[in-house]
Parts: C-alpha cells; structure tokens; sequence
C-alpha cells in the first residue's frame, strides 16, 4: 500500500532526528533517499519541497544516494548559492559528481556553483572533475586520516577526534603513514592501533607490523583499482602521484559501485545495449541505442542468408536439411557464446595476460572439440533415425563438429584481439560471433550435403 504525502514527510523527519543524534547516519541518508524516491513517484513539486526542507547539512548525503533522475530534478530546481552550500558539505569525491551532473545539464550553471564554493575546494573539484571516468582519480576523496612516521599515535588519535567533531572527515577506518614530504609509506587499520600505546610513533608500529603499501596513480584505469582491491582484499584505496606523494583515497562505497558498474557494463554490452540509455526515461535514446546493434545484427543475419542462398537448389532437392539447419547453428552459437562470456569476463577481472592467448584459445577449442563430437554423434544418430538417411547423419556430425570447433575458437579469440585493439569485448564480440558460428554451420552443413548427398 502507497503512503501518502504526509505519512512520507512523518517519516523523514524522525529519520532526520536520528541523524541528528548521531544513529547510523549514513543509512538514515540512505532511508531518507529512498522516501524522496517514493514521494517523487507520487508528486514531482512534493519531492523538491521535502529535499528543501532537509537540514543543510544532510542534504548532500541524501542527494548522493538519490538515483540519477531524482537527482536531475533536485539540481535544475536549486539555484546556484544553495547547490553551492550543499556541495561544501559533500567529500569531495561526490560533490565532484554532483558538479558534474550540473555541468551536463547547464553549463553556466555549474561554472556558477564554482564560483560560489571556497576556492580551496573549488581548486580541488575542478582537478577531480578534469579526470576521465575511466580513470581512478575521478573516483578519489582527498579526505582522510593521516599521520606522520614520527608523530606519536595518541596525537594523530587527537587530531582525528578535532576533526570528527568539526564533521571534516567520515569513515576513517585506516591511517595513511606519510614521511615529512607527504610520500606515502603504508596504511594500517585503526583497529590495529589498540595493541600500540599512546606514546609510540608509528615508524616503530611499520617496523614491528609492516604496512600495506599498494596504492593506485590517478590515470590509471578504474580497471587496476577493481584488480588491487580484489587482489589485496582492500576496502580502501590510497592515490599516489609519480613521486608517491598521497593525494587521496577511494573508497570502499565507491570500489563497490566499480565493481557493480563493470559487471553491469558486460552484462549490458553482451546484449548490445548501454547503461546510460537504458536508465534513462527517455524511451526515444533507449531506442536508439537498441536499434544501433540491431541494424548491426540485421545485416550479419544477411550475410547468413545470403550462404543459405548459395545451396537453394541443395535444400529444394533434400528438404531435411531446411529441419535441421537451425540445431548446427543453434549449438554452435551456445558453445561460442560459453567461450566468449568466459574469456570476456577473465579479461575484465586481469586473470588473462597477453601471453596466456594461446593457453585460453587451446583450451576454449578442445573444449568445445569434445563438444562437438559427443553430438555430433548424438545428432547423427538421431538424423538417421528421424528421415532414414545414414548419410544426413554422418553430414550434420561433420558439421557440427567444424561448427563447435570453429566456435570455441571464435569465441575466445574475437574478445582477445578487440581487447588488444582497443574495442570493448563485452560491446563488439556477440554480434561478431554470432555472424561467424552461423555462416560457418550453415556454409559447413549445405556444403557437405551438396558433397556427399547429391
């Protein structure tokens, strides 16, 4: 049951006084976020009244968790001072998107809240901001708790409190050790800090315990950060410079939202259709974006007709083959199509180097080769058995054996050369496999038949 307006607007101002005391307040942003969503659902004017009516200081958390569109709406409907006094209280790695969005939208608009924001802040913004997407600095908050390695831990525990207190940092769950000219020389957890006295310094603490000294470079691909975090089991990234020297971290919401956006992406790119459009409420870019790959597949299905209009005379002759044409495509696309899914999502986790190509593409074709001789067996007896022609068995075994052969090939080595090129694997490879798997069955199996049975 849908509540109302005002049961809405009940709810988000008992959520605001927990926040306020200070219980959980990141999921009372969230809890508040997804009420606005459901007030937004019923009126438009009602959700921008129950955002403007937030606390200044929460309404850049819940801004944050809103979902695209919502988001679109807050921002055309703020002027530039009030989006301005939001975003100061934002870390900056999400008033960086925010600043971004606005810049999407209107221009002048976000050139405006830059010019209301503290220049320090603003300086900041506008370097995260000059980052592409596919880049790690676009992702990095230049908050965090460091210390130096001959600072005591009790005074680094002092400052930390100071800037809790004042609101200047959130989720400090790991201290960044940094010498006197800011290079960084590892991270330990907070947690760890228990065993230590307030007295020690921390060099003596990297001396006993080691750190973790993995870090990311700004330009490098959001690729690397998904890989070290995986790899290191890391919640939390540090970013360097080319001198080491600490700039930020990324976080652990963030690394998470990586990992969700690059599976989404290959899901998304394996249907040929991309995540922008399809979020969009816009349904004329959503078709757009759709009828792209379907043009595309159009013309492939094209090239596979034109080979079945190569053997018309074969199949006018031997009407079977019109029956069983679509199993020699339809297994060779489903064997290609479990090569390419593997190889393309290895290659989105780094678990294949350019040297191991041919290791994968050995693999993926013996695979498939047993594949194809199982039923190509299975297929053959069953052909003799259907239409009485030992012979149509022992032409759709042969093909099917060239078809899945071909497919486990296909299928690992298109992912392998788009990605040495350049292309997007996840994007381009189905439709190129699909043309291949299906040109080759059909060409394989009316070429044999037109050999062995006229």
């Amino acid at each position: 049951m849908k509540r109302t307006i005002d049961e809405l607007q009940n709810e988000i101002e008992r959520r605001i006084k927990l926040y306020e005391e200070g219980m959980d307040e990141g999921a009372q942003a969230y809890e508040i976020a997804e009420l606005l969503e459901e007030a937004r659902e019923i009126s438009k004017p009602s959700f921008l009244d129950l955002f403007k009516a937030l606390p200044e200081d929460l309404k850049g958390e819940v801004l944050s968790e809103l979902s695209k569109n919502a988001q679109e709406d807050a921002l055309e409907a703020i002027n530039a001072k009030e989006l301005a006094d939001i975003i100061e209280e934002m870390d900056t790695d999400d008033a960086a998107d925010i600043v971004q969005q606005i810049e999407e939208i209107d221009e002048t608009k976000a050139g405006e809240v830059l010019e209301e924001i503290d220049e320090e802040e603003s300086k900041v913004i506008r370097e995260l901001i000059s980052y592409e997407e596919s880049e790690a600095g676009a992702y990095m908050q230049t908050e965090l708790f460091k210390a130096t390695i001959d600072e005591t831990i009790g005074e680094s525990i002092a400052r930390l409190k100071e800037l809790k207190k004042e609101r200047k940092i959130d989720h400090a769950y790991h201290v960044f050790i940094v010498d006197e000219k800011d290079r960084f020389l590892g991270m330990t957890p907070m947690e760890d800090l228990v065993l230590h006295g307030p007295n020690e310094i921390y060099r003596n603490v990297i001396d006993k315990e080691g750190a973790l000294t993995a870090s990311v470079h700004p330009n490098e691909p959001i690729e690397k950060v998904i890989e070290l975090a995986g790899n290191y089991n890391m919640n939390v990234l540090p970013v360097t410079d080319e001198w080491n020297i600490l700039l930020g971290r990324i976080t652990a919401d963030d690394i998470y939202d990586l990992m969700e956006k690059q599976a989404t992406d290959q899901i998304y790119g394996m249907a040929g259709v991309q995540e922008e459009s399809e979020e969009s409420e816009n349904i004329v870019e959503a078709g757009k974006s759709r009828a792209i790959w379907l043009g595309v597949n159009l013309i492939t299905a094209i090239a596979a007709s034109v080979v079945i209009g190569m053997f018309d005379s074969t199949i006018q002759s031997i009407v079977a083959l019109a029956v069983l044409m679509p199993i020699v495509a339809s297994m060779g696309g489903n064997a290609g199509t479990q090569s390419l899914t593997v190889t393309v999502r290895q290659l989105a986790l780094g678990d294949i180097e350019p040297s191991e190509a041919k290791r994968v593409i050995t693999k993926e074709v013996l695979l498939s080769l047993g594949n194809g001789l199982i039923y190509a067996i299975v297929m053959g007896v069953i052909a003799f058995i259907w239409f009485k022609m030992p012979m149509l068995g022992i032409v759709i075994g042969l093909s099917m054996i060239i078809n899945l052969l071909c497919a486990g090939f296909f299928g690992a080595m298109i992912p392998l050369l788009l990605k040495k090129v350049g292309i997007d694997p996840a994007v381009a490879s189905t439709v190129l496999l699909t043309t291949v798997t299906d040109v080759v069955g059909f060409f394989s199996f009316l070429g044999l038949a037109t050999i062995i049975l006229l």
